[in-house]
């Protein structure tokens, strides 16, 4: 498997695979985020894109922002994971971020082993953007859980020295 940042010519695959994993567009925080268009790795196989990880710069800060393998449990989110934070902190980052919700129980197994800590908890964020954002939001997970609350994960980052 190789990892490898997107460039121009892969626009329409990402925003297909997105699109596919109904991460197009993000509601987090009271807002909606569009992923496709943002800084993306992708993880490919055989000539096959396997995993998509987008993210968000801002200032020393770099927000997952989606992530999806295809198929999960094989390494690529790890692989993914680990390229957005090299480059984070190649591009000056102290600190590596994500939301996801609570009901998102696999997810929040796989940070926490990958050295995220729980550090934020939004009571009814997702109610608030069911409501007012993205309606198609469901209100029950695939595990039964309701949809509610937003989660806010951390890893920090030793950025890399300044070239030179």
């Amino acid at each position: 498997m190789a990892v490898r940042d997107a460039v121009a010519a892969d626009a329409e695959t990402v925003a297909a695979f997105l699109d596919e994993h109904g991460s197009a567009v993000v509601a987090r925080h009271g807002e909606l985020l569009e992923a496709t268009g943002r800084p993306a790795l992708l993880a490919e196989e055989d000539g096959r894109l396997v995993g998509v990880l987008t993210y968000v710069v801002t200032g020393t800060d770099c927000e997952v922002l989606t992530l999806h393998a295809d198929p999960p449990q094989t390494g690529v989110g790890t692989e993914l994971v680990e390229a957005v934070a090299t480059a984070a902190a190649r591009l000056g980052c102290d600190r590596l971020w994500l939301i996801t919700t609570n009901d998102n129980v696999d997810a929040l197994r796989f940070y926490q082993r990958r050295g995220f800590r729980l550090v934020g908890l939004h009571p009814g964020a997702v109610d608030r953007s069911r409501r007012e954002l993205k309606p198609q939001i469901p209100e029950f997970a695939d595990n039964g859980i309701p949809i509610r609350d937003e989660l806010d994960l951390e890893r920090p980052l030793t950025p890399s020295a300044p070239p030179g």
